[in-house]
């Protein structure tokens, strides 16, 4: 009888397991995925990093003068930020949060199924992340981001932070040159995931060149410069516009139209600044530039007009014909759906995060940098020329503006200015952070960027104390509701903190 009883017992409990476990099984949908597959992974991390630098390109903008407000003493205007605010913190949430835990899984995956080409692009585009937010924040959290069950997160130095992005680049590239395992555009463009490259893994080798170019650029102030290393990364890297890094937007629903268009309204209040106007005319650079009508507009009456930062558009008044337009090429109440917008400010333009016209105003400023200038002069020109191109100027106003005073006629009549005001203008609306890190290194200089003038320390944000912006302050919503102990230990807490000037802009 007790032996009856147990083997009852054992009965009941053997089917209790049974039913439990086709109990669970149920949860588990055989139509869907439960793990993502990387061509499922990779596209929303190509347009999340490109939203971030779009989103947060609206109030860098301000702070390098390329556009500036309609209204007169703008927070952003006046080198200021907004306290209690997530606005200029997208490029921090798109590393942490969008990319991180993301960027990890797909390399997770694409290793266990040897699709080595996911693996390197996920780290191509990380180390490109990991550059970005350090440049724009300065010190970030490094060593702990992903560490789990943590609530508290201790800052990393950016020396730290450059190193790493050199790291990831360099395992990028060696993942990119294995020959075994699933290898081929086919796979890498699987259900169209590589939205920039269509799966050509030679371009993201080129692409990841570009990256190390930067970090290593970006270091211009410091010993560990290395001006050949710039040109040779430059050297590896686009070799034409064909090989720019550009994220394609397409008709449908607004979400699939570009942040910068028309119909996003984005950049509503947003105007051409004077500086701007005067780089294009010919006041500055000795002639006028082709690209005036692709990069700005002129108001009613036909005349270029752009605003004075801080000081808004007098101006700004229905019917006015001295009215300053949108960046979308009309007045703002003549914005509608139908609007089309203009260059990079249209619904459907691709939006680039790498180009090789900067890839050649790198190797420009490097050879420069080492008394080569040969060597700037020629990358210089290739620069210019490219950016034309890419803004979509004629060849016959190409060569017209290229054999003009606005370009030194030989190598020993280059300077550092023409480098860096075309790169402006090459950069302009897309490159906007990678333009204030260059400013930045040169401290604001009005000798490398003539004509540059800040706003005079009495109409800057209050809490600057009368000094430029530096650095971006780090997610409100992340690190000062949560991690605000932790940046005591650089200033983070204090007022002025965005005032502080980062790593890279001194030896």
């Amino acid at each position: 009888m007790r032996k009856l009883k147990s083997t009852l017992v054992l009965l009941a409990l053997s089917m209790g397991l049974s039913n439990c476990n086709k109990y669970l099984d149920i949860n588990v949908d055989p139509a869907n995925p439960q793990v993502a597959d990387p061509s499922a992974l990779l596209p929303p991390m190509i347009q999340q990093t490109v939203l971030g630098e779009q989103f947060d390109c609206r109030f860098i903008g301000k702070y390098i003068q390329s556009w500036g407000d309609a209204a007169a003493n703008d927070t952003w205007d006046r080198h200021g930020y907004q306290a209690g605010s997530d606005n200029a913190g997208l490029i921090w949430r798109v590393n942490y949060w969008n990319l991180g835990p993301n960027v990890n899984l797909l390399i997770n995956q694409a290793t266990a199924n040897q699709q080595w080409e996911f693996v390197g692009a996920a780290k191509a585009l990380f180390a490109w992340s990991w550059q970005t937010t350090t440049d724009y924040h300065g010190e970030i959290v490094l060593k702990q981001a992903f560490e789990p069950n943590r609530y508290v997160f201790d800052y990393d130095t950016q020396p730290e932070v450059y190193e790493y992005v050199a790291k990831l680049a360099n395992e990028a590239l060696e993942t990119f040159n294995r020959t075994d395992g699933v290898q081929g555009a086919a796979v890498l463009n699987r259900n169209g995931a590589d939205q920039a490259y269509k799966g050509d893994k030679s371009k993201w080798v080129k692409f990841t060149y570009a990256v190390l170019a930067r970090n290593m650029l970006h270091q211009s102030n410091k010993s560990t410069f290395n001006a050949d290393k710039v040109i040779e990364y430059c050297d590896k890297s686009l070799a034409s516009n064909a090989d720019n890094f550009v994220v394609p937007y397409a008709a449908g629903n607004t979400a699939t139209l570009s942040f910068m268009g028309p119909t996003r309204s984005n950049f509503g209040s947003y105007r051409q600044t004077d500086w701007l106007i005067k780089m294009l005319d010919g006041s500055l650079l000795g002639a006028a530039d082709p690209r005036l009508n692709i990069l700005a507009s002129p108001s009613p009456d036909g005349k270029y007009r752009g605003v004075t930062v801080t000081y808004g558009d007098p101006n700004n008044i229905n019917g006015n014909e001295a009215r300053i337009p949108t960046l979308w090429g009309v007045v703002s109440n003549q914005v509608t759906s139908s609007t089309p917008g203009k260059y990079i400010f249209t619904d459907l333009a691709g939006f680039p995060l790498m180009t090789y016209s900067e890839v050649q105003f790198m190797k420009a400023e490097a050879a420069f940098k080492k008394g080569d200038k040969s060597v700037a002069y020629d990358a210089y020109k290739k620069g210019v020329a490219a950016a034309m191109d890419f803004a979509g100027v004629t060849a016959a106003n190409r060569e017209t503006y290229l054999a003009s005073n606005a370009v030194p006629k030989a190598a020993a009549s280059l300077k550092l200015s023409d480098i860096m005001m075309q790169k402006y203008l090459a950069l302009y609306g897309h490159g906007v952070i990678e333009t204030w890190v260059d400013m930045r290194r040169y401290k604001y200089s009005s000798e490398v960027y003539p004509g540059f003038t800040p706003p005079a320390p009495e109409r800057l944000f209050p809490d600057n104390n009368g000094k430029l912006a530096y650095r971006v302050r780090p997610r409100y919503n992340s690190e000062y509701v949560w991690n605000r102990a932790s940046l005591d230990k650089y200033g983070g807490n204090n007022l002025d903190y965005h005032t502080y000037e980062t790593w890279f802009v001194n030896p």
